[in-house]
């Protein structure tokens, strides 16, 4: 195959998925050669960073040469045809086991069943690289657990990658995918995503359809992990299709995630929270966001620095998130207590506790937030805030060393609020520290504007990068 121009051209395995797609449509690449790119690509570098779980070389590549054959006939199935892609293994994967990073998960199956995002992802002719890592059942901000060990940062890795979309991130940052996707029950898209450098989207809550339905509930959302907001809008389109199996799921949209991308968004009013009102940032991440968020008021968005207004609801969201862990936990065999990772051991201890009345409770608070947040957006389009309050901190820890804090929750206050409300929230790089470790910025929209949030990210990477 005739090679491009090696100035326009980077390595396969570091190029977007739109710079694939393109690549593909003018015969300068195949995705078999874009395949194996990331495949090398893996075998040199997830020995130090441990994105992956589950690789199988061999269907990889036969999925690439059916790609490669569509192309070659002018017949290319989807939008993303060919694309390389990493999926969490928290979804069902038709072929391949879905552990849920459990030693308490039967690895022998059988495995027949494709999730929604899996479905979509196959039917638009993508390939499927591997599982990427995921802590147990996806419970907390970091990515590590008995079975798989430790995600590491590209970046740095020292550093953790976040969680619990950790894998997904790292496999994205460290150039082994070119998009991944994940799962988002508190903040776990955007953590890793801010933490690793990358574009992590979070959509409304339904927008993607889930099967088999979250234990988490409504806290429970899946989306895009990718190094531009174009990767994110053109997955968006792919993922967003229906699926009869999730009741909660929203009806199809009536445009596309692409073309409302590329809305014109100056003169939109924003919010600009550096705390929520009640959180403690890093002196030098509240310099970077600031710095963002000043050239942004630059390039014409209205930008106002105001709190949405709510008290801090992690205890609430603690006690949502206890409850939905035990529910699943109970459906693992007699003994796994002992077996899974100890502070998800704590975490089901206490959810076993928790009320029917206590459960209802923390769900009213959560739909305090969103009355909040509805009445902050009749002023305000979006909401601007840190995604997080700190940098990626040393691996194989739940919580900073040497700090005071308890939990994941304790330093991840800008993403749970968003998914107790249910609101598209995306978090894009808007900068590194000192030590060269990535900062991310997060924007939030009213329910159901998943179409405005891109718009506004894209808008704000477009001025970033100039």
């Amino acid at each position: 195959m005739t090679q491009p121009d090696p100035e326009v051209r980077t390595d396969p395995a570091e190029m977007t998925a739109v710079q694939l797609v393109s690549a593909y449509a003018a015969g300068l690449l195949s995705p078999v050669e874009a395949t194996q790119a990331c495949l090398d690509a893996i075998a040199a570098r997830d020995g130090a960073l441990n994105a992956f779980c589950l690789l199988d070389p061999d269907r990889t590549l036969v999925q690439a040469k059916d790609s490669e054959a569509r192309w070659q006939s002018g017949n290319p199935r989807g939008l993303l045809d060919g694309v390389p892609i990493a999926i969490k293994d928290i979804f069902l994967t038709d072929g391949w086991p879905t552990l849920r990073g459990s030693a308490c998960v039967d690895a022998n199956g059988p495995w027949l069943v494709d999730s929604p995002v899996a479905a979509r992802l196959r039917e638009d002719g993508m390939v499927f690289l591997g599982k990427t890592t995921t802590p147990e059942i996806a419970w907390k901000g970091v990515t590590d657990c008995p079975l798989t060990g430790v995600t590491r940062n590209p970046v740095d890795p020292a550093t953790t990658a976040g969680g619990s979309s950790g894998g997904s991130a790292a496999a994205v940052a460290g150039a082994m995918a070119p998009v991944a996707v994940g799962t988002d029950g508190g903040g776990s898209i955007r953590i890793p995503a801010s933490f690793c450098g990358i574009v992590g989207f979070k959509p409304t809550h339904g927008r993607i359809p889930l099967y088999p339905a979250s234990p988490f509930g409504p806290l429970a959302h899946a989306g895009p992990m990718t190094r531009t907001v174009e990767d994110a809008a053109l997955l968006m389109d792919i993922l967003s299709l229906p699926d009869p199996r999730d009741p909660t799921a929203l009806a199809p949209t009536f445009t596309t995630f692409r073309s409302q991308m590329q809305r014109d968004v100056r003169g939109l009013s924003v919010g600009y929270s550096a705390t929520l009102g009640y959180a403690s940032v890093d002196p030098e991440v509240a310099e970077i966001v600031a710095r963002a968020v000043g050239r942004l008021a630059e390039a014409e968005l209205t930008i106002e620095a105001v709190d949405p207004g709510f008290p801090d609801p992690r205890e609430a969201f603690e006690t949502l998130w206890a409850a939905g862990a035990a529910a699943m936990l109970a459906k693992f065999p007699a003994g796994s207590r002992d077996q899974v990772d100890p502070g998800l051991g704590r975490v089901w201890d206490r959810g076993t506790t928790i009320s029917a009345v206590e459960y209802l409770d923390a769900r009213q608070v959560a739909a305090q937030v969103g009355i909040t947040m509805g009445a902050f957006h009749t002023a305000y389009d979006v909401l601007i805030t840190p995604t997080m309050p700190i940098t990626a901190f040393p691996a194989g820890y739940d919580v900073p060393p040497d700090s005071e804090l308890l939990g994941w929750p304790d330093w991840t206050p800008f993403t749970y609020p968003f998914n107790m409300t249910q609101q598209p929230a995306i978090s894009i790089p808007v900068g590194t520290t000192r030590a060269g470790l990535p900062v991310g910025m997060q924007i939030v929209g009213p329910r159901h504007s998943d179409d405005l949030v891109l718009a506004v990210a894209r808008h704000a990477e477009a001025v970033l990068a100039g």
